[in-house]
């Protein structure tokens, strides 16, 4: 991609400078017109900015028509980080896909995912050109939603994250989305999400028929060169 980047930051919009129901998000467009659209979700305390760096990276040419779309989450209290408020998309009492987890805060924020992904589809891109991504709780929503939509996406990406109510998704999961590809990736060393989820979420999508491109890489919880490039490669096949 092009070093020339056009960048919307709206999080410091004035009131009403968006629709109500949006997130705030930063857009990086690889051109004025898109035809494709990447939306990335952030993890834990970071925001939309988190990923944006990686985009020239990617190595996808311009032809593509990329616009890539990282929503900032909302602030809440973690239980976790000892009731600390920060941006997440849902409250986190423990690292576990059977136990405490924050239905309400994974309900809302579902809700307002689906409303970017819908928005894209307002905009001119259809479902089958936009790619659902995410990083640590932000790859669990995008696991989340994405499995369920019921238009059929181009794919979803997890990285160094995890199955929200896996007991339940074999009866809530979305025929549109049955046989979407899944990129999911996660590093052996992490100490936040443990590889063995990363490990068990590629098992279980696989073992119900998701087409699963599963990578490990040595490194703790983050992103690495060359976990970018099996990105960048993934995205083009989807994308292309």
């Amino acid at each position: 991609m092009a070093a020339t980047l056009y960048v919307m930051d709206n999080s410091n919009s004035a009131p009403g400078a968006q629709t109500a129901d949006l997130l705030d998000c930063v857009e990086v467009n690889a051109a004025a017109e898109a035809e494709y659209s990447v939306i990335w979700l952030h993890g834990l305390g970071a925001d939309g900015h988190d990923f944006e760096p990686v985009v020239p990276y990617l190595g996808l040419p311009d032809e593509l028509a990329v616009r890539f779309i990282f929503p900032h989450a909302m602030r809440r209290p973690i239980t976790i980080n000892g009731g600390m408020a920060m941006r997440a998309w849902y409250d986190i009492v423990e690292i576990s896909t059977s136990r405490g987890q924050d239905e309400a805060g994974i309900t809302h924020s579902a809700e307002q995912i689906r409303a970017l992904i819908e928005h894209e589809i307002e905009r001119g891109i259809p479902a089958t050109k936009i790619i659902l991504a995410g990083f640590s709780q932000g790859g669990a929503m995008a696991l989340h939603v994405g499995l369920r939509y019921e238009q059929k996406l181009a794919g979803i990406m997890a990285l160094s994250a995890y199955l929200l109510f896996p007991d339940r998704l074999v009866r809530e999961r979305s025929g549109a989305n049955a046989t979407t590809p899944v990129f999911v990736g996660h590093g052996t060393m992490d100490p936040m999400v443990p590889f063995a989820m990363g490990q068990a979420t590629a098992s279980a999508l696989q073992g119900e028929g998701w087409p699963v491109e599963w990578h490990s890489y040595p490194i703790p919880h983050s992103v690495s060169p060359p976990e970018i490039a099996d990105i960048g490669h993934w995205l083009k096949e989807r994308l292309g």
